[in-house]
């Protein structure tokens, strides 16, 4: 379990390291996801709770986070 969790990160961190706008990337999709379902479906409990919004933040905040240590 370990040694296939290890060769799991290994190989995410060799896949992430040139591609270090990816992430945040994604977050900003996210964000933008949510601004599009907000207009077309204002009244669904995922827009009602801005769900994509936060956590596309969170995925853009770690993605930054992530680059910097890479």
């Amino acid at each position: 379990m370990k040694k296939s969790l290890s060769q799991f990160l290994d190989t995410l961190s060799n896949f992430l390291a040139p591609r270090k706008g990816l992430i945040p990337l994604l977050g900003m999709g996210l964000i933008i996801v949510n601004l599009l379902l907000q207009l077309i479906f204002p009244e669904i409990w995922i827009t009602r709770t801005n769900l994509f919004l936060h956590f596309g933040l969170l995925v853009a905040i770690f993605g930054l986070m992530l680059a910097w240590a890479l």
